[in-house]
């Protein structure tokens, strides 16, 4: 359709709608979509949607009930898709946790925590109380302890992300299938989003670089850290103090073990010497971890000689002192349990990656094919999006 056509005809909708429509009631324009309703306005600036585009058109003067004006900016917004994927989103800003409480009011009971930069969408208002929902929790907050509907601040703290939905996908170098390959990523593997400009691709970051993925083998959503009821708080602290022990009771077997052998062994197909795991804390890991570097990448590998890819290294490693770790760098960011300062043997995750902390702002890792396993610094060469402690 010729877009000057259309828009013309919108324009005299606009002028017509005071005569035609004058102060009828909202509800009598119920059933008609935006590009039914005529609009009319006190020298006003409306946008109207035109096949994904924005058409902006200045209305002629002439009166309109405050009704019609309200329908008619509500399904022109509707139509235009502008609702924020941010909108009703409150991020808590405090210095440890804001407590959730079961009704408005200091006397509720607290049934979880909403920690500092965590989210929560506001279902209701109650005075100064918000009522939101995030992640498992239910309850009221303080409104003076969150911050509403500030899309930089929700985007600051939130990730947005590409989940893989194929076995095996290819990150490419441009936004086409006839580029280069960049890297592979596996099924389920969650990858940081950087752009998504280009039709049909999506650019991410993943340890080789920022490369481009088809939106046909991903599912993209926003990431957020939210709240932390009672009953999850209780589970996930018992569960660390359990992980510990067992990560403390292994690897002490596996010292036991090898204590009696030789100090060091050839592996299969190397001719490189390699030491055997001592001690159990996580400078035992990291002493462990150094020995292979210049050993290869390899996709979906797990030999520490023969080549391994970045989870493939971490799980291997960690298998020497008798802790079993899954085989998927996204799955590691649940592992062990959450700290904020590094220390030697800490798992780093980032955006498709993953790497062991060996203490002076260095890691360890199976990086690239290029590079096989070697050593980064500082440890922050790219975000961090979780530090995992095994020890």
């Amino acid at each position: 359709m010729n877009r000057n056509r259309k828009a013309f005809r919108i324009a005299a909708c606009c002028m017509a709608a005071a005569v035609t429509f004058g102060s009828a009631p909202v509800s009598a324009y119920a059933d008609l979509t935006y590009k039914d309703v005529p609009v009319a306005g006190a020298a006003a600036i409306m946008s109207v949607a035109l096949e994904n585009e924005v058409e902006v058109i200045e209305s002629a003067s002439a009166g309109i009930s405050k009704n019609l004006a309200d329908y008619v900016s509500a399904a022109v917004q509707e139509a235009k898709g502008k609702k924020s994927e941010y909108a009703d989103i409150a991020i808590a800003q405090v210095d440890n946790y804001v407590n959730v409480r079961d009704k408005a009011g200091e006397e509720g009971e607290v049934v979880g925590k909403l920690y500092n930069n965590s989210a929560a969408t506001v279902e209701a208002t109650e005075g100064d109380w918000y009522k939101i929902t995030s992640g498992n929790v239910t309850g009221y907050v303080k409104s003076e302890f969150v911050v509403r509907d500030n899309e930089e601040l929700a985007k600051k703290v939130s990730r947005r992300i590409a989940t893989v939905d194929t076995e095996t996908l290819f990150v490419r170098t441009e936004p086409t299938t006839e580029s280069d390959v960049l890297g592979m990523v596996p099924d389920q593997e969650t990858l940081t989003v950087t752009d998504e400009s280009e039709n049909g691709w999506t650019k991410v970051s993943i340890e080789e670089g920022e490369g481009y993925v088809s939106n046909d083998y991903v599912e993209k959503s926003i990431e957020f850290v939210t709240a932390e009821s009672k009953a999850e708080e209780e589970a996930r602290l018992a569960r660390e103090e359990a992980e510990r022990k067992a990560a403390a009771e292994a690897a002490e077997r596996a010292a036991a073990e090898k204590s009696g052998k030789s100090g060091s062994s050839k592996a299969s197909g190397s001719s490189r010497k390699t030491s055997a795991p001592s001690g159990s804390g996580g400078s035992a890991v990291a002493n462990y971890a150094c020995q292979f570097v210049g050993n290869p990448y390899v996709y979906g590998g797990t030999s520490l000689t023969n080549g391994a890819d970045c989870s493939g290294f971490v799980m291997s490693v960690y298998a020497a002192f008798g802790v079993s770790l899954p085989h998927s760098s996204s799955a590691m960011r649940g592992v062990g349990y959450g700290v904020s300062d590094m220390q030697p043997g800490d798992i780093l995750c980032y955006s498709g990656h993953v790497a062991i902390y060996i203490g002076n702002n260095t890691i360890v890792h199976a990086s690239t094919p290029s590079s096989g396993i070697k050593y980064t610094s500082p440890a922050n060469y790219k975000p961090i999006l979780a530090i995992r402690r095994i020890f």
